[in-house]
Parts: C-alpha cells; structure tokens; sequence
C-alpha cells in the first residue's frame, strides 16, 4: 500500500475560516486516496497563503514538505488542484519536477499524475503553471481594479481601522450574509488626533516627542498599546483625517462625516514635514527641533558662507568683587564652516544670540502691529484672481504655439522620408537642422507652458486658503510674549523663510511669502 502526504493550501484568511476551502480539499484527497488503495500518512496545512504572491524559499510548509520526501517519508504527493502546489510560472513547475525526481509520485485529484517521460509532460506541467499564474494575475488586477472603484466612490475597502475611528454596523447585510459596518469617528480618539497635529503644528513637536508626551499622560492606542513614533508619523500623513479615502493615487470625494482635521492645518503639518525631511536639510527653515532656548535654531543662516547658524552656549571668565574668577555662559550662534575652516567664510565664528533674538523680535513686533492695525485686504483677492486670468489667457496662447510646432515638426518628418528618396527639394543637412530648431523651441514651449500651469495652480492654493494664512497672522499676533519657547519657535519658523547675518549684526529678514502678502 503506497505512502500519501497531501498538501492543503488557502490562499487568504477569510478561507481558513470557511466550511467549503480546507475540509473540502481534505474530504477529496481522502475519498481519491481510499479509492486507489493508498493509506495517508502525512498531512500538510497551508493557511492563507498565496502561491501567487510568496516564492519557494518563503514558504515554511513547503520546505517541510520537501525535508519529509527526503525522508522518504512517503512515495505519494496529493494534492486536490496542482494550483495548489503554487503558482508561479517560473518556480512552480521545478518544485513538481523536483519531487518526482525524488522518487514521489505527484498527484492531483482533478488532473491526474504529473508524468516526466517525455517533451510534451514536461511542456505540459510548465503550461499548466503558465496558465496559474495568468489567472492569479487577472484576479490580483481585478481586484485592485474594484478595490480603486470603491475607494473612488468613498467606501472603505477594508484593513485596519486608523486611530481616531471606529466601525459600527449598520443594520444591512452583505451577499455573503456578514454584517455591513461603516467607518464613523470616535470622539475620544478624535480628540487625540486633534492634540496630535496641534503638537505638530503649534508646538513642533516631532514624532518621537509626540508620543512621549502621549504616552506619559496616559493615552493609548486602539490595543491599549503605547503609541510610537511610526504610529504618530502614519497618523500625521493619513489624509482620512481630512475625510478623504485614499488608496495609492486614488483619491475619493470628501466624506464630511469623517472629517477630523481641516484641510488647511492638515497642509500646514505635511509642509513642517516635508521641511523637516533629509532632502530639504540645507535648505529648510524649519526648526528640526523646538527643543533648547534659542528662538532662531533652524533658519538662521550666515550671510557670507550660506550655512546654518548652530546655537550653542559659549563660557567666559568674569572676576567678582572679591577677585575670585567665575564661569559665566551666553548663548551663541555658531557658523560651523567659519569656526571648523571648512571653506573660506569671511564672516564672523560665532554671534550673541540674545542680541540677534532682540532685533527680530523688534521687527517681529512691528510686523504684528501692522497686522492688527489694518483689516485684510479685500483687493488681495482681487489682483490673485486677475494674475490666474492673464496667466491662463498666456498657457492657452502657448497651447496653440506648441500645436503649430509639433504640425511643423510632423511636416518636416514627411518631408525626410521625400528627400531619402529623391523627391524632396530640400536637403537631408536642411531638414535635420530645421527639425532640431522645431524641437528646441517645442523643448522651450513645453518647459513654459510647465512652469505657467504650475504657477497657476500654486496661485489658486494660495487663493484657497488666504483667510486661512490671514486668520492665522492675526492668532499668532496675540499674546505673542505670553507663547511658550517652543510656540514662539514655530511661529518665527513659519513667518520668516530666512534670517541672515553677516559680521557686525548685520541682518536680514526674508517673509514667508503667503505672509508677506498681508504686510
């Protein structure tokens, strides 16, 4: 009586669970088992996992299952489909082979033995592995086709749940008899997240100090678990706070009932992000840290060399009445190329922070005064929305100028193939250099018509959210002296793009441009 090991394999969780899946691969490999007078001796569980997704080497069973054949722990391999084996057109079909080169008969209850006795079984195993991976491909596109479908039409497609939401049934039942639930907002969750993005944005607190000062006042996450700084940075990128599905590049429609953050402080947070990121090191006027005393760390620069200033603390001896010396210590702002030689900055090594501090927040005073004392004006609105027409009018003029070049571009290209052939009346030199000409300025058209259709877009952005930039001027200004270090911090961060300094205390103040507007 020959030996059977069969292998049973899902492909997904919610199979493992189904009554139809793994006890009805096991019912058929039994029943084809008794019918041919094999006894089975070995049974190998794989589930919910993809035969599709997952190579050789990371699957565990299979490897087990190829250490018990040479073993020679059985002589027969079962399994219901050989779809079941794998289906990878390029490693499924050598796992078969390999078995039977090993002395196992490879069998499926709906195929048959797979023989190696000539060219056609081996073509025709590999065929059928062929045709595996084919159908698991259409199934994986169809899939993500209708997963984009549904997120497109604002439904959730599944996953986790992200923190500051719940789901709650909603009375219906599905096709396949299971409850239909639906993402709404938890409000204790909520107001987390709303802390979570004003440390973020008001505070400049960053993920790792975020979730320290989570953890140390007792907020956890869904699981009771402590948050950390992964779980801050995906909830600080998740635009579902804005009520809004995501899913790659798809995008749903707004679901208001979602919304937890506004768009505006939801933008605000990715810009602090995105200066703070690796790429935009030397040029990020973003504080990396609201951490220390110094108000300036971050984007302050020298104005000879271009570098960051680094805050530090410098000594110096200071006699007392009695004679007996004593360290005192003063802030400084370092240049560190100046003060390391690394190139030829001119400028000043180092610069009393408190005296710098002072002249912007003088000028920062002003600016604030300005503010207060003067409403918005209406006819900002007004000159943004006549730039957004005269730019337009310019890329629909550009549109029929890089039309006219690609029929000229098209003509000349005809024209090449006369020349080749005798029938043009200009030269093959004459045409080349006329078509480089034609894509040079085809080259020059679209780099415009690029640059003009971006600055309309940041115009209209812009245009969003002016009361927004204004309202938030107008918030910053109040109390300012009352604000903690790291408040005020964020806010010189944001209002000024850039302090620069040369020797003597020279300086000079670059606006955020969305604030400059106001001022």
């Amino acid at each position: 009586m020959k030996r059977v090991g069969c292998l049973y394999r899902v492909s997904t969780k919610k199979q493992v669970s189904d009554e139809d899946d793994i006890p009805m691969q096991k019912q058929a490999c039994y029943e084809f088992a008794e019918r041919n007078g094999w006894i089975i001796v070995k049974e190998f569980f794989e589930k919910g996992i993809s035969g599709y997704k997952l190579s050789l080497q990371e699957r565990d069973v299979l490897q087990e299952l190829k250490d018990s054949a040479l073993r020679k722990e059985f002589d027969i391999l079962l399994v219901f489909m050989f779809d079941r084996l794998g289906r990878r057109e390029d490693e499924t079909p050598f796992v078969v082979e390999w078995f039977v080169q090993h002395g196992v008969e490879v069998w499926s209850v709906k195929e048959g033995q797979q023989r190696f006795d000539n060219h056609v079984d081996k073509l025709m195993n590999y065929i059928r592995f062929w045709q595996a991976n084919g159908e698991s491909e259409k199934t994986s596109e169809r899939v993500k086709t209708r997963l984009a479908q549904l997120t497109a039409e604002g439904k959730f497609t599944g996953g986790t749940i992200p923190f500051g939401y719940k789901l709650v049934p909603t009375g219906e039942i599905s096709r396949k008899g299971r409850a239909v639930r639906q993402v709404v907002i938890d409000e204790e969750e909520a107001e987390i997240v709303r802390k979570i993005f004003d440390l973020a944005a008001n505070k400049g607190y960053g993920s790792h100090k975020i979730s320290g000062y989570l953890n140390r006042n007792g907020y956890r996450t869904h699981n009771g678990a402590e948050f950390q700084c992964n779980t801050i940075n995906r909830i600080l990128k998740n635009k579902l706070y804005c009520g809004y599905f995501c899913s790659k590049d798809i995008v749903s429609p707004k679901q208001e009932y979602l919304e937890i953050i506004d768009e505006d402080t939801f933008d605000q947070v990715q810009e602090i992000l995105e200066q703070r990121s690796r790429k935009n090191a030397e040029k990020s006027h973003i504080a990396k840290t609201t951490k220390g005393i110094s108000l300036l760390s971050g984007n302050i620069f020298c104005g000879h060399c271009g570098a960051h200033l680094a805050a530090t603390r410098g000594t110096y001896r200071k006699k007392i009445i009695n004679g007996v010396p004593e360290r005192e210590y003063r802030r400084l702002y370092v240049c560190y190329h100046r003060s390391r030689r690394l190139n030829n900055c001119d400028g000043q090594s180092a610069y009393q922070a408190e005296k710098i501090e002072s002249i912007v927040l003088e000028r920062l005073n002003n600016y604030f005064n300005k503010i207060n004392n003067k409403p918005k004006d209406e006819a900002l609105k007004t000159k943004y929305e006549k730039h957004i027409q005269s730019e337009r009018k310019k890329i629909k003029e550009l549109k029929l100028v890089i039309k006219d070049l690609e029929k000229q571009k098209s003509k000349l290209t005809v024209e090449i193939g006369k020349s080749l052939i005798g029938e043009s009346v200009f030269t093959q030199e004459m045409l080349r250099q006329s078509i480089e000409n034609v894509d040079q300025q085809l080259k020059e058209s679209n780099k415009a018509f690029s640059d003009m259709d971006n600055e309309v877009r940041n115009v209209e952005d812009l245009l969003s959210k002016i009361d927004f930039y204004y309202d938030q001027l107008i918030e910053w200004s109040k109390g300012f002296d009352k604000r903690t270090t790291e408040e005020k911090k964020m806010i010189i961060c944001q209002l000024f793009k850039r302090i620069v300094v040369k020797k003597g205390y020279e300086i000079d103040i670059e606006l955020n441009e969305v604030y400059e507007q106001f001022l």
